[in-house]
This record gives structure tokens, C-alpha cells and sequence, in this order.
């Protein structure tokens, strides 16, 4: 498919002699589509060409060669070189690229199959999967599905929290009230209980959390009971998740927790030793970060017990050893933005090399919140991600069952339609921003919700079922599209590839999901104002393809979000 921006970019720069690929980073998409299909600012070139940037403009107005089946026109306005793109080209461009592609449509190579490792979801053991890790995992997903996309190899990693001083306070918990919860019959629930109640005791008997640190010390050391204590855990635990994870379609190539790092971190001490940069402060071993304007980066406590920054540094190493990454990606909340500065600084110690370490990615999220604030796993209050989500679906069960209760497989599409809801509301806000968690917003089916982008996929589907054909596009008279409306669909069409590509460099979710919004809002405008299906069958048959092609990205788009699209609503 022609590369418009890019042959923009190399016309400009035979005029003025700056490379292209430096043009084309300039090269802007206007807002209003009568000031050009693509906009050259002149301004960065006034101060280097040392003339106002409407001169530069008409400058190059006069001298650029364009070829008039590409470029239709061009026009200064202020400092500024307008283009408008041939439409009756761009349509056909479109439509053929997507007739021959169908799901493979905006896939690239940029990658070129090289490895990128993603860190998500890192639920805590004997701890419920409640809200609070529900932005990691789907972020961290979407991300994962947009590499591949888009050519790199995505290694998911689940790194548990399997590991620390918590399990010297749940292990102190059980060993003084384990009798009295039925861990077996409802895990989860029963370790919670005893962790909020251990956790109030340690509040109020310092002895108690000095108890807590010397059961974790003895885990560390290989303690038999408190290890056999710890495996029971771990595995409980795990299989409540897979229940989770298999609802939201959520998938690892590693389950590699913090404790699979316990016996690495004694190459990640002899590294940081080896630098002279280890130094010893109130007992413990830390990595001073004053002149980078962080506190010390602590490695081991005073009692010799590692911390988290040590397995996240051993696991670096060993992640840099074992998948030879161009970039390892941290979704994790902007709460220990600190910590990964920290951590990605103490890196350059490691000897892994300056590529790996300036790929070192973290991808700070907002909090899901509640009307009364942020929630709290030690008070005990939470909200389960399990109980959410059969609420979601709950709910579209009720919205089917008064709209629509003839609809077959209910069951299958209040699924899709309640698990979309809630992933999309948290992908399609701003990652840094918080999310506030509001059922009106995310069920609404005509607001810029994942329910409305599936209703107007479904309405492509609709339409092409009630045609009963699709049309061959050797027969399509493409000029039949050349209206505002479907103009403005295949512009959005045309886009879709440079938008994963830019979902990806940004790592923003929601730079995808506001493209599907305004993708499914331009083709309600479309089909509102053209009749799909009509006696005529020239125009009949250019619009049903039009509405494949829509249909077909919103889908990809969709599924790389983590989101299943039903068929019917």
C-alpha cells in the first residue's frame, strides 16, 4: 500500500536536502480535513534556513515535483505545506489491501522477530486477585498482542509475588491459628483472613513482627516447615488465578516468580561488590544514588534478608541472559515509579550492556478506584476481580434478556460482551490516569464504550448477512465511495497500521482503543447517511465492502486489545 506521508517526506527533502525519515516525524495529520489530508510545519526549519516560515513554505510549494495521481494539490497557509492525497486512489488502496489481507491487514515487521519481555499481572500469593491488579494484566496483554503484531516476539512474564517478608507474616499467622480456617475448602479466602489478622497483631506486638522477619529469613535459609508452608501457598493460589485468567484471555510464557530468583542474587552481589559501589549504611548494603538524585538503592536489610530491588535485579541478568531482549517492559502502578528509576539505574552495574539497559521500560498506570478511594489488600478491603467480571456479565445477561431474549447463545455473548467492558474501560483511559470504576459508563452501548464498538461490529455483520454475498472487488466502482462520509471511514482505515505501530512505541493503550471509537462512530455516520443495501447494485456492492473493511479492522483492532467480538447481539 502506498506510504503517503513518507512520499511526502522524500518529495520535501529532494527540495530542501534534510533526510526524510527527519520530514516525515514533522509531517502531521490536521483535525480540520480542509486544511489537507497532511500538514508540513515549516517552523523547525526557520532558525536552520534562516527565513519565516511562510517564505520556506512557498518555497517549496514552488520547487516540490509530486505526481498528481498521489497528490492532488498543495497550499500554503501561514507556515504551513497542506496536502491533499488523491482520494479515488486512497479508497481503491484501501480496499484492496484489506480485500487480500483480511486479518493480516496493518501487520508489519518492525520487530523482525526480536524478543521483547512484558512483566505483568505479578499477582501476590495467598492474597485475592482483586482491582487493583486488573490494569496491569490487561495492559500488559494488549501490549503483548501489539508486539507480535507488529513483528517482535513478546515473552510474557508472570513474575509472582512468591517471595518476602509477607510470608513471614502468614506463615507466623497460620503456625498461631491455622486450626481455625478451612484452608482447603476456600484458600484464598481463608489466607486473607489470617493475613489482615496477623497484620493488625503486628501493629500492635513489635515481638509478633519480629517474629514475622525470622520466619522469612528461615524461608530464605530452606527452613523444611516453612518452605512446605510456602509450596501450599504458591499452588493454591496459582489455580485461583488460571480461573481469572482464562476469563480475561490472558496468557505467560513464564511463571517465573520472585522466588525463582532466591538462588541468583549471589552473582548480583558479587557484581555490585566487583564495582566498588556496595557500601555498607546502618548495617545494611546499599548502592548510593545521590548524584542521580534518587536515595540509596538498599540490596540487602541490615539481617542480611534480600528485598525486592535484589530479585528485580537478578532478574534483569537472568532475563538478559536467557531472551537477549530489545526491550524488557514493567507494567506495574505509578506507586514504585521510585523504585524501578532506582533499579534501572543500578542495572548499569550489571555488565549487561548499554543497549539492554536503555530498553529497560517501565509503564507507570493509574489506580482503579472506587467512589469512596483507593483500596487497601491489609484492611481487608477489596474487590475481587473473579466477582467483577460475573458481575459485568451479570448485568449484560439483564440488558439481553430486556432487549433482545430471543438472542441465541446468551450466555457466550453476555461473556464477550461484559469481560470487553470492563478490559476496555481500563485500556482506553490514558495508562498514567486513574480509572474510576463506574457500571454506567462501561455498559452504556452508545457512549465510547467497548459494548458500542462490538454493536457496530456486529451491525457490519448484519449488514453483510442481510446482502447474503460479497461482492468480487474487480467489480466495485470505487468512485461511488467518494463522499464525505466514506472518506472519512478510509482515511480511518488507512491509518490503522501506524496507529498499532504508535499504540507500541508509545506503550499507550488507549491511543488504539480512541482510534476504534472514532472508527466505529465514522461508519455509524456512513451507514446513517448512505443506504447500504438498495436496488442499485453498483452502489449496493461498493458499500458492502466498505463495511466488510470496517468490520474487519474493528475486529483485529479488538482481539489485539484482549477483547472477543461477538457475532450477534
Amino acid at each position: 500500500m502506498i506510504n503517503f506521508k513518507k512520499y511526502i517526506a522524500d518529495s520535501i527533502s529532494k527540495v530542501i536536502n534534510i533526510e526524510p525519515d527527519e520530514l516525515s516525524n514533522y509531517i502531521e495529520i490536521p483535525k480540520d480535513s480542509n486544511m489537507g489530508d497532511y500538514a508540513f510545519p515549516c517552523f523547525r526549519l526557520a532558525k536552520e534556513l534562516r527565513k519565516a516560515p511562510p517564505v520556506i513554505a512557498n518555497e517549496i510549494k514552488e520547487k516540490i515535483e509530486l505526481n498528481k495521481d498521489y497528490i492532488e494539490k498543495v497550499e500554503v497557509a501561514g507556515g504551513y505545506l497542506n496536502f491533499y492525497i488523491n482520494n479515488q486512489l486512497l479508497i481503491e488502496e484501501v480496499l484492496k489491501e484489506i480485500n487480500n489481507k483480511k486479518e493480516e491487514y496493518g501487520k508489519v515487521n518492525i520487530g523482525n522477530g526480536r524478543n521483547v519481555v512484558i512483566d505483568y499481572s505479578s499477582p501476590n500469593i495467598a492474597k485475592p486477585f482483586h482491582i487493583g491488579h486488573l490494569r496491569t494484566t490487561v495492559i500488559g496483554q494488549a501490549l503483548y498482542n501489539i508486539y507480535n503484531f507488529i513483528g517482535y516476539h513478546s515473552v510474557g512474564i508472570n513474575h509472582l509475588g512468591d517471595y518476602g517478608t509477607q510470608f513471614g507474616k502468614l506463615i507466623e499467622g497460620y503456625k498461631l491459628w491455622g486450626n481455625e480456617y478451612d484452608i482447603d475448602s476456600n484458600p484464598i479466602e481463608e489466607l486473607m483472613k489470617i493475613y489482615v489478622r496477623i497484620n493488625e497483631l503486628c501493629k500492635e506486638d513489635e515481638n509478633v513482627l519480629e517474629r514475622c522477619r525470622e520466619n522469612f529469613k528461615k524461608l530464605e535459609e530452606g527452613d523444611e516447615y516453612c518452605h512446605e508452608l510456602w509450596v501450599k501457598f504458591r499452588e493454591v493460589s496459582i489455580k485461583e488465578f488460571n480461573k481469572i485468567y482464562d476469563m480475561l484471555g490472558t496468557k505467560f510464557d513464564s511463571w517465573n516468580g520472585e522466588s525463582f530468583y532466591i538462588d541468583k542474587m549471589g552473582e548480583v552481589i558479587e557484581k555490585l561488590e566487583a564495582t566498588g559501589k556496595l557500601v555498607e549504611s546502618e548495617g545494611a548494603k546499599v548502592i548510593d544514588l545521590e548524584d542521580k538524585g534518587m536515595p540509596p538503592c538498599i540490596i540487602c536489610k541490615s539481617n542480611g534478608a534480600s528485598i525486592y530491588a535484589t530479585r528485580d535485579l537478578a532478574a534483569i541478568l537472568y532475563r538478559a541472559r536467557t531472551y537477549d531482549f530489545a526491550k524488557a517492559i514493567y507494567v506495574t502502578a505509578y506507586e514504585q515509579n521510585l523504585h524501578f528509576k532506582q533499579i534501572f539505574e543500578v542495572a548499569k552495574l550489571l555488565g549487561i550492556g548499554e543497549e539492554k539497559t536503555n530498553n529497560l521500560i517501565h509503564i507507570p498506570y493509574g489506580m482503579v478506584r472506587l467512589a469512596t478511594g483507593k483500596m487497601s489488600t491489609r484492611e481487608g478491603t477489596i474487590i475481587k476481580v473473579q466477582d467483577l467480571l460475573n458481575e459485568a456479565i451479570d448485568k449484560v445477561r439483564e440488558i439481553i434478556e430486556a432487549k433482545n431474549p430471543s438472542l441465541e447463545n446468551k450466555e457466550e455473548i453476555a461473556k464477550k460482551i461484559g469481560i470487553g467492558a470492563v478490559i476496555f474501560n481500563n485500556l482506553s483511559t490514558t495508562i498514567i490516569k486513574d480509572v474510576v470504576f463506574d457500571w454506567n459508563i462501561m455498559l452504556n452501548f452508545n457512549g465510547e464504550t467497548g459494548p458500542y464498538i462490538q454493536y457496530i461490529y456486529v451491525r457490519t455483520k448484519s449488514v453483510l448477512e442481510k446482502a447474503g454475498y460479497m461482492p468480487k472487488i474487480e467489480d466495485v466502482d470505487f468512485s461511488i465511495l467518494n463522499n464525505k462520509e466514506a472518506l472519512n471511514v478510509f482515511k480511518l482505515l488507512y491509518q490503522f497500521s501506524d496507529i498499532v505501530v504508535s499504540t507500541a512505541n508509545k506503550n499507550e493503550t488507549s491511543i488504539l482503543a480512541r482510534y476504534l471509537i472514532d472508527l466505529a462512530q465514522s461508519y455509524s455516520s456512513f451507514y446513517d447517511s448512505n443506504k447500504i443495501i438498495s436496488e442499485d447494485k453498483k452502489n449496493t456492492d461498493a458499500r458492502l465492502l466498505l463495511t466488510y473493511a470496517v468490520g474487519n479492522v474493528l475486529k483485529v483492532g479488538m482481539n489485539l486489545l484482549g477483547i472477543e467480538m461477538p457475532e450477534r447481539m
